[in-house]
């Protein structure tokens, strides 16, 4: 049997698989835990052969970080990432992390043991997509990585100054993509922008 560890901060949702993982045949339930940062030290107590881990859990702890610690010393575990916030760089940082999977939970057609199925076969299985969330006038595929760079780094507070720095970019070239978004969305500044991105959850600074 395949030794699942279960990382979500939410009863209900965490109840959900914990029920789809008793109906299997192929699967065990090893371990349900609210927390990514206890994922590790779960891992290290038994053997786990797939986790399925949320990215946001509890005590803001990220699914992401733990899951790359967890890359980092054994490879061999399977890990899928679930979460419902269609954020613009968790697909990108979950295959950066070595990551096997990637669910959402909202928005996915197929279920989460199909996607587990595909996995344990040897199948990366990823989105080709984030779900399409509407930004002012515009959607999230509208914009350029460059550009959902800058909101990121705007969603810090950052200066127009700083941005330019931490990109390695000139202040020009910031004003002209800062511009490229205010025409996109049809906001009048960069306020509605963030308030909007991290509103919809497309952009979240933290992670």
């Amino acid at each position: 049997m395949i030794q699942v560890l279960i990382v979500e901060d939410s009863q209900i949702f965490r109840k959900v698989i914990e029920n789809q993982i008793a109906r299997s045949e192929q699967y065990a339930l090893y371990a349900s835990i609210e927390n990514a940062a206890n994922a590790e030290i779960a891992c290290l107590r038994g053997k786990v052969d797939l986790i399925l881990m949320d990215v946001c859990t509890a005590d803001d702890e990220s699914g992401l970080k733990a899951a790359a610690k967890i890359k980092q010393y054994n490879s061999k575990i399977k890990i899928i990432i679930m979460t419902s916030m269609p954020e613009h760089s968790f697909i990108q940082k979950a295959k950066k992390y070595g990551c096997d999977g990637f669910w959402y939970k909202e928005y996915e057609d197929n279920s989460l043991i199909e996607i587990c199925d595909r996995v344990l076969n040897g199948e990366k299985v990823y989105p080709e997509n984030t779900p399409i969330i509407r930004i002012g006038c515009a959607d999230n595929r509208e914009f350029t990585n460059r550009e959902f760079q800058i909101i990121r780094e705007l969603t810090k507070g950052r200066k127009y100054e700083d941005i330019a720095v931490e990109l390695d970019i000139s202040l020009n070239t910031v004003k002209y993509h800062i511009k490229n978004i205010l025409l996109k969305t049809g906001f009048q500044n960069t306020l509605q922008v963030v308030a909007e991105v991290v509103e919809r959850r497309l952009i979240l600074p933290k992670y």
